[in-house]
């Protein structure tokens, strides 16, 4: 399992580099004066944010309990959505939640944003179900300003094949204050679920999206064994129909492109 205690985060073989996204995107609507770091729903973001700043920790309540799982920002017609494990959440709501993207060394860069609203697989929440993982959160918006006006979004893909490229795992070990990131190919462990080969993939990572080359998260760390029961090999569910039916919900969209 590679979460935390908090609700409950966490993969060694020849790898490519381990990489930072160094990419760039540009944000619009993202220059709205620099919030203090660590304010909820304020941000600090410039026009242009590092595409890593899509990636970032959760906590409980604020920076001072320490991290517990890994969450990222995918597209949305709200503006507001990040994707994280199921078994990150409670499923009842967990408003005390805050995440905190592109966090780094005890700073929140582009604030902090408070969980309002999650969506967690009904599989999960009767039966723990592995395949079913996966799970949404709303944060709040504030003073009119959206999450992926600070920091952008990637897409939330489902029905890629399995290792169809490398993808790219970012998350937030428990013993780090900086995100970690690996980059190699997902083989399939089964019908329903992925594994990949990424060293020092400890608790805290849970939550931690695969994002392909391009830029479509096609898995979320999580699954089998909550993510796996190593630090040096990591799981995803498949995403599928549940997955889309769930951002769907999420969303309110007509589809599991991101489109709105």
């Amino acid at each position: 399992m590679k979460r935390l205690t908090r609700p409950p985060g966490r993969p060694v073989a020849r790898l490519l580099p381990v990489v930072a996204l160094l990419a760039v995107t540009s944000v619009s609507g993202a220059a709205h004066g620099n919030a203090a770091p660590g304010t909820i729903g304020g941000a600090s973001a410039a026009r242009v944010v590092p595409r890593s700043a899509r990636v970032g920790a959760l906590f409980s309540g604020d920076l001072e309990g320490g991290h517990f799982c890994t969450a990222s920002v995918v597209r949305s017609g709200g503006r507001d959505l990040i994707l994280t494990a199921a078994h990150c959440l409670g499923g009842d709501g967990d408003t005390d939640v805050v995440f905190a993207p592109g966090y780094r060394d005890g700073r929140a860069p582009y604030g902090l944003w408070r969980v309002s609203k999650t969506f967690v697989p009904g599989a999960w929440s009767d039966r723990s179900d592995e395949d079913s993982d996966f799970a949404f959160a709303v944060v709040a918006s504030k003073g009119g300003r959206d999450l992926e006006d600070a920091v952008g979004a990637n897409v939330f893909a489902t029905g890629r094949a399995t290792g169809g490229s490398d993808v790219v795992v970012t998350g937030y070990p428990n013993v780090q204050e900086a995100p970690l990131t690996c980059t190699n190919r997902p083989t399939a462990q089964s019908r329903t679920q992925q594994r990949i080969e990424c060293p020092d993939f400890t608790d805290g990572t849970s939550g931690s999206p695969w994002v392909d080359r391009e830029g479509e998260v096609v898995g979320v760390l999580g699954g089998f064994e909550q993510g796996g029961a190593t630090d040096d090999v990591s799981y995803s569910a498949v995403l599928g129909s549940a997955a889309a039916s769930l951002y769907r919900e999420a969303t309110g969209s007509a589809d599991s492109s991101g489109s709105p």
